[in-house]
């Protein structure tokens, strides 16, 4: 004879349940423990890697509103783009007389680029090139971050003019232009730091840029400014009297001046602007274009700028961590007074953006970047074509 056996799979189910839930628990607890382990880890590495930088605590004006002349506008949104996808950080661009444009790429090379849209490699520096100047000869001097202050031929042949001055050899080579008489003025933004690492410049915010002269008859350089915070972009007057250099971490442009009694001294042209300035060039009838790289960045100005603790250990972390500049496309015109004339802007950034730099040709402006795939050309409204 079979007797039944009852089970209580009710209390079997709670029992097992309980099991299961005390073993997540513990589970999740362990998981917890590791990534808390993790972290302690990764801060205490973070504290003790030495630091790439020695910042000091630098406090911006007040960040002007985007008003009056400044006023949100979406006019580069109309812009052409030329040589889209095929070159990689134009920083600069020269046109020529015929339509056709110079320009430079990460790759280290200049390219010529036909005003039928036609790109072929024209010169190679081996470094990287970025502000350049066009000359009636068909010569085109080139700034190269890495390479120095260069000359390039109307064949392609390229020749080291400059690469150091008072016996400081430059680290960032960065814009110039070229005087009637054959003077170069140009930029060394940083003695210390290089293209690549241009954010630890702005980070440590000690000013180490220069503007220099290089006599072609002489082939002496010789230092006009130096502790500049970042010098980058440099274009001659009309009457060439005066040249500007743009300050870009301090959001300010500089005039010195060539002739007359203020002659050998400085003094700012424009400061507080609202955004990065980057080149700077002239049409040589009293109007100045300038590039802005950005609007100004509320992190940078107010939580790190002050706090070089903060900036250190910013520094200390992967790149991709750090603030970014928001994709914003921004050109100026100001007249000899430093006065601002127009500006004109693609606020998304997706059609233009990170401008560096700007320059007349006719009734349009060419629009370079450095981080960006396309050339903007964009036609002048007819009250700024004269």
């Amino acid at each position: 004879m079979i007797s039944e056996i009852s089970v209580d799979w009710t209390s079997f189910q709670v029992s097992f349940s309980l099991v299961s839930l005390k073993e997540g628990i513990v589970n999740a607890k362990k998981i917890l423990l590791l990534l808390a382990t993790v972290l302690i880890i990764l801060t205490a590495g973070i504290l003790i890697k030495p630091s790439r930088i020695e910042p000091v605590a630098y406090y911006p004006p007040p960040e002007p509103e985007m008003s009056g002349v400044y006023s949100e506008n979406r006019l580069l949104r109309s812009a052409e783009l030329i040589a889209l996808g095929r070159i990689h950080g134009p920083e600069d661009i020269e046109p020529d007389d015929f339509g056709n444009l110079y320009s430079a790429s990460e790759d280290g090379k200049v390219y010529f680029i036909s005003k039928e849209g036609d790109m072929k490699a024209y010169a190679a520096t081996g470094g990287r090139p970025l502000g350049m100047k066009l000359i009636s000869d068909g010569t085109l001097y080139v700034a190269d971050a890495m390479k120095g202050l260069l000359k390039i031929g109307p064949k392609g042949d390229v020749q080291v003019l400059s690469t150091e001055a008072e016996g400081v050899p430059f680290k960032f080579t960065d814009d110039l232009d070229v005087a009637k008489d054959g003077t170069v003025y140009f930029s060394d933004a940083s003695y210390k730091y290089t293209a690549p690492e241009y954010l630890y410049d702005l980070m440590e915010g000690v000013p180490r840029g220069r503007l220099l002269k290089y006599d072609p008859r002489t082939k002496k350089t010789t230092v006009l400014m130096k502790d500049i915070f970042f010098a980058n972009g440099v274009a001659l007057s009309k009457n060439e009297d005066f040249v500007v250099l743009n300050e870009t971490y301090k959001y300010r442009i500089h005039r010195y001046w060539l002739k007359g009694p203020k002659a050998g001294t400085s003094d700012v042209w424009v400061e507080n602007l609202p955004g990065f300035p980057d080149n700077i060039s002239s049409d040589g009838n009293g109007t100045f274009y300038l590039a802005m790289f950005t609007v100004r960045n509320p992190t940078m100005d107010h939580l790190l700028h002050p706090r070089p603790w903060a900036k250190i250990l910013v520094a200390k972390l992967p790149k991709f961590l750090w603030p970014k500049p928001k994709p914003y496309g921004l050109a100026v015109l100001l007249d000899e007074e430093g006065r601002a004339l127009a500006s004109f802007q693609d606020p998304t950034g997706e059609h233009l953006k990170e401008i560096t730099s700007v320059k007349r040709k006719g009734n349009y402006v060419y629009l370079g970047s450095l981080h960006n795939d396309r050339i903007g050309k964009f036609e002048l409204p007819p009250e700024f074509r004269k």
